[in-house]
Formats: structure tokens, C-alpha cells, sequence
């Protein structure tokens, strides 16, 4: 077992606090029940997904397509169901940050970077997933390309440019040019661009960069041309939610990811995601859907691995809150093995893919869990989060979601002491199997549990 049990009942009787094992939106009274579902389709396979994103570069000795596809059979054994691969375009020189340069700076939006493969091989990677029952969506970056983009000579008026017309870089970004939609003809660009490969190479959808920064009325258009051509899927590099009205399925749950690392680092506790939880009910529709993570290759790159940010054993118990709570995880490659190390980002680097059956074997459990266990499907086809009061709310995160057939219960110790707490309420009460330990266990009213530090457990019936 994950912690220790003190299956004795209490014989005495407690008060039930507030909001005790209630749903956060029943807590919430801002929350209106009459709120109108945003107008986006879901395609019917990101409900149980979990996305995996894949650096083509730093992923094999090679840095191929071809190299990649050896590894199809190992994803699709962990559970994996959509492939997100970071951009996977010709890469421009002029002005290049790096050996290599960013991926993040398009040369050209129907090319292949030649270090990957050839379009064919592309093509193939994708029918060879297809194959397995997986998904393929790729980075797509509308914001602005690299400086030696054609673009920039054939259409200078696309770009945004200062007082005295020069082409403007966003940010500290100087290896790229800042694209202006307010130009109608750069938009049926982009609108070609992306229909192009998804009539070329059959992919199922994009993973939009800083999605933000382009006007959404773009994307709302962009998402009705790809539909007609094949149900897509959309992820917004965003945490903004009119991009989901029409045009994304799913944008970044950022907010809460940097919570989780300041509760590692001990600078927030539980009752923040308490308040993050009652703030994104009150504002988000049921059918809209959060992805959450503990690494991807922004963090990892720039802000540290999940165990520089958090340590081992909170970066674990967070891996397994992001599966649980309401919305789809996401995996950054390596992070099934534990790999341990910032990846260069301009740089070839390879990723470590020493076993390391610990990590393989938690993300398996969480992902075919996430596959099998419906009250864990994302937006409205899973169940309400229900927040289970405890002795100790200010480090303990309980809850339950349950539906008509499946429920789980999960508890989080989410500090660095030792807690011994009481549940309180009956909600959580009954017979489940742990998910780790296999065991079953008898859960009862005033139930005790002393839980070690970032010990977590996962009920399921």
C-alpha cells in the first residue's frame, strides 16, 4: 500500500465543514447553471486521450522520422493515444539562435526540415500511427516565421513593422518576423497552409503556438475549413478561454501547473487549488477542456525538469493529480523514464532512454486508468470533481468523481510532512481496489490515514 490505513470507525460525531464533499461548483455561487456550451465538436477520441509530445531532434541518435517510428509500438503499449510533434518545418538560417536553430522559426509552411526525413516519411509516420490507433497533430506556428522565410521577400506587407518599416521580432524572439493579420490575404495563407496538410498527409489535427497572438476570429475560420475536410483536433498554446468557443477543443491549464510547482517549492498550499477549481468552474463551460502537465518543452528547457522544479517524490504525486483532476494530461517525451535533464533547445541533445520501470510503470497505470475509468473523461462526457473535506484542507487534496458506472476517490498529501488526518463525510465510504497496490480496501465514515509526504493513493471502483 501507498499509505497506512487506520480502518477503525469513529464513534463520535464531527461537523461536516463547509462545502464538504460537494462538487467545487455547488461551493461556488457565481456558478450559473444555465451556462451555455461552447460551440466547438469534439472529435470523439481526446475524451480519454493522453498526449505525448515528441522533439523529433533530441528523440533518437538520428533525429528521424524513420527513428522515431521504431518507437510506435513502445507508445502504443504505454497507452499513448495522440502524438504531438514539435514542429517539424524546414528551419530558417538568417538570424538562426543556436547550431540548429528553433523549430519555432518556419522557413517554410509546406516544407519538411531535411534533418527529419523527406516528406514521404512523414507521410509514412503518420499512416504507420494510424495503424496503431494513434492520433497525429503537429505544431503549427501562425504568429510569425523565421527572417529568410520567402514570405518576407514576396510579401512584406504581411509582416508588422515599426515607425520606420522595420520588420518587428515579438518579445526577445530575434529570430523570427512578427506576422499582421490584418492583412486578408496573409489569412487565406495560413488557411491554405493548414488545410494543405491535413489533405496532404492526413494528420488529425494542430498544437497552435502562442494561439493568443493571432486574432481569434482567425482561428474560428481556420477550425470550420479544417472541419470540413476531417473532424480535427485543436490545442491552444493558451490559457484563454474565448479561443475554445469555436475554434479550439483544448488550451493549457498554465495557471495551474506553475501552482503545483509553488506548492513544491512550499510557496502555495491545497487551499489554491481549491480557489483555482471554483474560478475555472464559475468561468469555463462543461464541454471545454484544460490540459494539464508537469513538463513540456518550454519548462523543460528553460525553467528545469519537473524534479528540479518540484523534487522526485512531488513531481510524481503532481504527475498523477494531472491525470485525475478534470481535463487531459500531457507527457513530454522522456518523462516515462524519468529522464532527468534540460534538453538544449538549439542544440542537438539526446534524450536518455535508460528503463526505468518506476516511471514507465506509474504513467501506464495513470494512462490506461485515464482509458478505462469514464468518470475520468475530460469535459462533459466525465464527472464532477467533488471535494472531500479532511482534518487537514490546507495539505490534503481529497476528492471523488463518479458517474453511473465508475468512481474514483483520491487522496493527495500534498507537502513535505507527515499527515495524519481524518476524511470527513461519507461520500468516499465504500470498497475500492487501489490503483498501485492492486489491493482492496475498505474505506470507512471517520476513516484515519496517515500519509507520508507527497504520498498520494487513487481508489477505484
Amino acid at each position: 500500500m501507498l499509505i497506512t490505513l487506520n480502518l477503525k470507525i469513529k464513534n463520535f460525531a464531527f461537523a461536516l465543514l463547509l462545502c464538504a464533499a460537494l462538487s467545487f461548483a455547488s461551493c461556488n455561487p457565481t456558478v450559473k447553471p444555465d451556462k451555455q456550451p461552447f460551440k466547438v465538436e469534439h472529435v470523439d477520441w481526446i475524451y480519454n486521450a493522453t498526449i505525448y509530445e515528441v522533439n523529433i531532434r533530441q528523440y533518437t541518435p538520428e533525429g528521424t522520422f524513420a527513428a522515431f517510428e521504431e518507437h510506435l509500438p513502445r507508445l502504443n503499449d504505454l497507452g499513448i493515444k495522440i502524438l504531438w510533434l514539435m514542429p517539424i518545418y524546414p528551419i530558417g538560417e538568417l538570424e538562426r539562435k543556436g547550431t540548429l536553430g528553433s523549430y519555432y522559426s518556419i522557413k517554410d509552411y509546406k516544407g519538411i526540415n531535411p534533418e527529419f526525413g523527406t516528406m514521404d516519411d512523414f507521410k509514412r509516420l503518420v499512416r504507420k500511427a494510424h495503424e496503431l490507433g494513434m492520433k497525429v497533430i503537429i505544431d503549427w506556428v501562425a504568429n510569425h516565421t523565421s527572417h529568410d522565410n520567402q514570405l518576407v521577400y514576396d510579401h512584406p506587407e504581411w509582416f508588422a513593422k515599426d515607425s520606420v518599416g522595420n520588420i518587428l521580432s515579438p518579445f526577445d524572439w530575434t529570430d523570427v518576423a512578427q506576422l499582421n493579420y490584418d492583412n486578408q490575404e496573409l489569412r487565406e495563407y495560413m488557411v491554405d497552409a493548414l488545410k494543405f496538410w491535413v489533405e496532404e498527409t492526413n494528420i488529425d489535427g494542430y498544437r497552435c503556438d502562442v494561439a493568443a497572438m493571432v486574432p481569434t476570429d482567425f482561428w474560428n475560420r481556420a477550425r470550420a475549413e479544417l472541419d470540413a475536410i476531417k473532424p480535427v483536433f485543436m490545442l491552444a498554446e493558451a490559457d484563454a478561454i474565448e479561443l475554445q468557443e469555436y475554434a479550439f477543443d483544448t488550451d493549457y491549464g498554465w495557471e495551474f501547473h506553475h501552482i503545483m510547482n509553488k506548492i513544491a517549492q512550499g510557496k502555495k498550499t491545497v487551499l489554491d487549488i481549491e480557489e483555482y477549481f471554483q474560478r475555472e468552474i464559475a468561468e469555463y463551460p462543461k464541454n471545454t477542456i484544460r490540459m494539464h502537465f508537469t513538463s513540456n518543452h518550454d519548462e523543460n528547457s528553460w525553467a528545469g525538469t519537473e524534479f528540479e522544479r518540484m523534487g522526485p517524490k512531488a513531481a510524481k504525486s503532481f504527475a498523477a493529480l494531472s491525470f485525475t483532476i478534470p481535463g487531459v494530461p500531457l507527457i513530454y517525451n522522456g518523462q516515462e523514464v524519468g529522464f532527468n535533464r534540460m534538453l538544449k533547445f538549439f542544440e542537438k541533445d539526446l534524450i536518455d532512454w535508460t528503463s526505468s520501470d518506476e516511471y514507465t510503470n506509474l504513467y501506464k497505470k495513470l494512462i490506461n486508468l485515464k482509458i478505462e475509468n469514464t468518470a475520468l473523461f475530460a469535459a462533459d462526457k466525465g464527472a464532477d470533481m467533488f471535494r472531500v473535506k479532511t482534518s487537514n484542507d490546507v495539505n490534503i487534496f481529497a476528492f471523488t468523481r463518479e458517474n453511473e458506472t465508475d468512481k474514483i476517490f483520491a487522496v493527495f498529501n500534498l507537502s513535505n510532512l507527515r499527515q495524519s488526518i481524518e476524511l470527513k463525510g461519507d461520500v468516499f465510504a465504500g470498497t475500492y481496489t487501489e490503483l498501485f497496490s492492486d489491493e482492496a480496501v475498505e474505506l470507512e465514515i471517520g476513516e484515519i490515514m496517515d500519509i507520508e509526504p507527497w504520498q498520494f493513493f487513487i481508489f477505484v471502483k
